[in-house]
């Protein structure tokens, strides 16, 4: 029989949208610390990058500098979202997106873009990426326009689902201590 121990070095949050992920909020919006106990803020967890307020999913908190470093350095750790895009997204959008798209914010691109479905100008898309500029995925389909209608592409939602080999699997605004065994396949080859 199998003993699940808890990792002593990372937990895991499915935020909800209309949380900051920030110890504290100058605006007084809700944080993501309102969702986990006092100890979580009181003993210096920090959060393993970012979703940004309209964002959800799987969010890792971490008191390890090191551990933090090598999840959120560039080409180290895959991540994957489901996003809602309005917009006829095409197979060309889809190839602009794996090679490169100019932004102010700089070049962004995608590893792997997968169409789940299209209703009307509606698409599902399950997409990959290995860094994370600041609102990388909204900007990267932003910077592509509808050519049926002549518009920007506009990620309605987002959603993280996996963070390397860890994948979301708890409630919106609940929150777990990831398993030893989980760690350690998270951060085989990181660390």
């Amino acid at each position: 029989m199998n003993t699940i121990v808890d990792s002593k070095n990372l937990l895991a949050l499915n935020k909800p949208k209309g949380y900051v992920v920030s110890r504290c909020d100058e605006l007084g919006r809700k944080t993501v610390y309102d969702l986990l106990p006092d100890w979580v803020f009181d003993d210096g967890w920090m959060p393993i990058g970012r979703l940004d307020l309209e964002s959800k999913g799987l969010l890792l908190f971490t008191r390890d500098g090191k551990i933090g470093n090598a999840l959120t350095k560039p080409w180290s750790c895959i991540k994957i979202y489901e996003i809602e895009v309005r917009g006829h997204v095409t197979n060309e959008h889809i190839a602009t997106a794996l090679k490169w798209v100019e932004s102010p914010q700089g070049l962004l691109k995608a590893l792997v873009v997968e169409k789940i479905w299209n209703i009307g100008a509606k698409t599902k898309l399950r997409v990959q990426i290995d860094e994370g500029k600041n609102r990388h995925i909204r900007r990267l389909f932003g910077a592509m326009k509808d050519l049926k209608f002549g518009t920007p592409l506009k990620v309605l939602s987002l959603s993280r689902v996996s963070i390397g080999s860890l994948k979301l699997d708890i409630e919106s605004g609940k929150w777990r201590y990831i398993s030893e065994e989980e760690e350690n396949m998270l951060l085989k080859d990181l660390i």
